[in-house]
């Protein structure tokens, strides 16, 4: 997972309300999810450094040992309608690409092992559009 996580508190306030709605199958990922959140850096909305992926960028990244890069959208669970384009932050790619920052690296726990990747950009983050 990443190191120095930053989150919005309007990110955070919005993570909490999906999990707070979680079913108990899926207490595992609300549980890792809230791991992390715990140890992250909180700024306003307004102040996020443009290379920090958020809810709803458009973030371009590489997985160690794969030959192409990938662009996806990191989503809240009920925004999954298109999954090819789509990331949801209950996966455990999404957790380690939330705060993560253009240029770092960041590493999650499968079921075939550990992976890493990098991430390369970010092409769309919802909070600077709005300044």
């Amino acid at each position: 997972m990443s190191d120095s996580m930053v989150v919005s508190w309007l990110d955070l306030e919005r993570l909490e309300r999906v999990l707070d709605r979680l079913s108990p199958a899926q207490a595992r990922a609300r549980d890792a999810l809230l791991g992390e959140l715990e140890h992250a850096q909180l700024v306003e909305p307004w102040e996020l450094p443009p290379d920090v992926v958020t809810m709803n960028s458009r973030v371009r990244f590489r997985v160690a040992g794969a030959s192409e890069e990938e662009t996806m959208t990191l989503s809240y669970p009920n925004d999954m309608q298109d999954t090819a384009e789509r990331l949801s932050v209950l996966t455990p790619a999404g957790m380690a690409l939330l705060g993560a920052r253009v240029g770092g690296r960041t590493s999650w726990q499968q079921p075939d092992g550990p992976h890493e990747a990098t991430v390369l950009g970010i092409e769309h983050q919802p909070e600077p559009a709005k300044r």
